[in-house]
């Protein structure tokens, strides 16, 4: 398996789950997620972009990174670009780190839907902020390790048909979940969680590490 962390311009904090999740893994870095390079104590092998929310100073030893550079009105954005080059290496499985948060709700949107359609075409894909983690919910059976009363919830990308979840507060047992609904939003877990889906996709969200309340 060729594993490659992709570093995205959203929010991210270290933790112990994330360090396992990006060990080993090749770097990419869209844009302005060069941030998280010093954050993770990484190293990308390729910087890509249009450099146009880059921090204005930088670490001197980011100046020796590759750069692939792309003209700012283009048809993808930063990071879809540097899943591009991920995928162009060999890539079998991605850890977008960075996915969520940030100043563009229609970024975090575009990596949860990105997310769906590559793990179609057989991509193995986490989403991550460190404090949040996303995987991309297809027709089969998922298993997950999450310690009992993490936060959950299932975000539907389409009408869910036979969707049955274990090992939660509010288990669910072979039913319909129309497109747009909040039946499965703000789950618990109760043990180990198993999801299973019929037809239809979606994307699991859950919070192994939140943030402290303000």
């Amino acid at each position: 398996m060729s594993r490659f962390a992709i570093l995205l311009g959203g929010g991210l904090i270290r933790t112990p789950r994330l360090d396992t999740q990006v060990a080993g893994a090749r770097v990419i870095a869209a844009d302005s997620g060069i941030r998280h390079a010093s954050a993770l104590d990484v190293a990308p092998e390729l910087w890509v972009g249009d450099f146009d929310s880059v921090p204005p100073v930088l670490p001197a030893h980011y100046a020796d990174i590759p750069r692939k550079t792309f003209p700012s009105a283009k048809d993808q954005t930063d990071g879809e670009l540097a899943i591009a080059e991920a995928l162009g290496f060999g890539a079998t499985s991605l850890v977008l780190c960075g996915a969520f948060g940030g100043q563009r709700a229609d970024h975090e949107f575009l990596h949860l839907a990105l997310a769906v359609r590559l793990a179609e075409s057989g991509m193995e894909v986490l989403l991550t902020s460190g404090a949040q983690e996303g995987f991309p919910l297809l027709p089969g059976a998922a298993e997950f390790d999450y310690e009992d009363g993490t936060l959950f919830s299932i975000l539907g990308f389409s009408e869910l048909v036979g969707l049955s979840v274990e090992g939660a507060k509010w288990p669910l047992d072979r039913v319909e979940v129309a497109f747009g609904s909040s039946l499965t939003i703000s789950n618990e877990t109760r043990g180990r969680l198993r999801i299973s889906l019929e037809h239809g996709r979606a994307v699991l969200l859950a919070h192994p590490c939140p943030l402290p309340e303000h």
